[in-house]
């Protein structure tokens, strides 16, 4: 199984667009969403084409091929206008004898671990800044972010494949490898 995996997309309709171009590219079996779905939230600039209506139909469109924990963003109200459920703080996904932990990043990351054993995966966005790190075991992998990319990183997403997570620009070109 193919998974794309993208973060914080905060409600730009332009960004949805690139994201679902390129799932459609990339030819991946499901999405998987890490949170920031629809708004911008007080501490980010509005992002290009800002448009949540919009973003909610484009993702609905999809809701049979994604999978989503919750944002700090993401609202109450947002349950009720997509069509996925999106209200976990976070997903077990299994990877050979490795566990993928998938959370947003801003209740569960590298300062307050879930329960993880050495191999195991952290995977979450939240930073904006693409991450591949391992600390005490655990590798920390971040995909960086669609919409509003931090510390100078590119507008970003991760596919997942037969146990190799690849960063890729919103150009589908990739700039990062992790082989489990």
């Amino acid at each position: 199984m193919k998974w794309l995996i993208a973060s914080d997309l905060h409600g730009s309709a332009y960004y949805c667009r690139e994201l679902l171009n390129a799932f459609d590219r990339e030819r991946a079996d499901r999405l998987l969403l890490l949170g920031d779905l629809l708004y911008h939230g007080p501490r980010n600039d509005l992002p290009r084409d800002y448009d949540p209506k919009t973003v909610t139909a484009l993702l609905n469109s999809r809701q049979g091929d994604i999978m989503a924990v919750r944002g700090n963003c993401d609202a109450d109200i947002d349950q009720v206008v997509l069509s996925f459920p999106i209200w976990a703080d976070y997903a077990l996904l299994a990877e050979g004898k490795r566990l993928i932990f998938v959370t947003h990043g801003h209740l569960f990351n590298l300062e307050n671990l879930p329960p993880l054993h050495a191999g195991d995966i952290l995977l979450h966005g939240h930073t904006h800044v693409p991450a591949c790190e391992t600390r005490d075991g655990v590798t920390y992998l971040n995909p960086g972010s669609l919409s509003m990319p931090k510390e100078g990183s590119a507008h970003s997403y991760m596919t997942l494949e037969d146990g190799v997570f690849l960063w890729k620009t919103i150009d589908g070109e990739t700039y990062r490898e992790f082989t489990l």
